[in-house]
Order: structure tokens, then sequence, then C-alpha cells
């Protein structure tokens, strides 16, 4: 990776715990999905300017692994590092670690920018991310 990535913290919440005690596997993904809006609102994107030019970004496949387990009273930091090749899609990687720096969990998720009238991913996403974005390079588009 050429750039550091974005982070931010988020508190374990009580509801998101399962009967064991520890965070559920569906909160991991609500974690990596609200790092991913407050990293897209940093380099200066605003969700209803997407919807009124008629794009939006959409996730396509996610991979979650876990690695150590997050309990009550956790706070963790969630990390968001894009990758962006030639075609339609991106990935981004993220990396949960617990406060004492211990990786809880990696998301990588495909993703892209959806034309939403034609329902159809935008054929070069990097041209609109970097043509809307006020800080571009949080995004790795730099």
């Amino acid at each position: 990776m050429s750039f550091d990535p974005f982070r931010t913290t988020i508190a374990v919440r009580s509801d998101d715990l399962d009967v064991n005690g520890h965070v559920r596997g569906p909160a991991y993904l609500a974690y990596g999905d609200h790092a991913r809006w407050v990293c897209l609102s940093a380099a200066g994107i605003d969700p209803n300017r997407l919807r009124a030019q008629g794009i939006g970004p959409v996730n396509l496949e996610t991979t979650v692994r876990f690695r150590s387990e997050l309990t009550a009273g956790d706070d963790v930091e969630v990390s968001c590092a894009f990758h962006w090749g030639e075609g339609k899609t991106s990935r981004v990687v993220q990396r949960l670690l617990r406060p004492d720096g211990t990786v809880a969990a990696e998301i990588e998720s495909v993703s892209g920018l959806l034309d939403l009238t034609r329902r159809r991913l935008v054929a070069d996403p990097t041209r609109h991310w970097r043509r809307i974005a006020a800080k571009p390079e949080l995004l790795g588009l730099a």
C-alpha cells in the first residue's frame, strides 16, 4: 500500500454482542460500512450530492476474516485503504484493531459506482471520485 489508510474509532455497543459476550459477525460488517462512509465524508463526499448526480457506491462482494474477539467496552479502530485498478471496480481493505493493537478482523470488499438511472456500473469510477472528492488522497487517488 503506497499511502497511509484512513482510520476511525468505533465504540463497541452492548447490542453488538451475542450470547457469548463477543461482537456478532454482522456488527463487524456494520463497523466496516460505517468506517467507509466516515472516510468518504472526510474526503468531502456528500451522499445527497452523489444521488443528485445519479450515481452511488455499491458493494459487490465482502469477505470477513475474524482474528481476535471484540468484547463489551472495547473501542475498535477501523482503517480503510482503497485500491484502484483499470476496470469498473475497486477493492477496499480494512483492518479492525483492538485497543492493544491486536487485529480483531480483516474485511475486504469489492465495490463499484452505480449509474442509478441505467443500473449499471460506471466505466471509469476513479474519474468520478476525483471530480467530486475534496480530498481524493483519502480514497487513495492522490
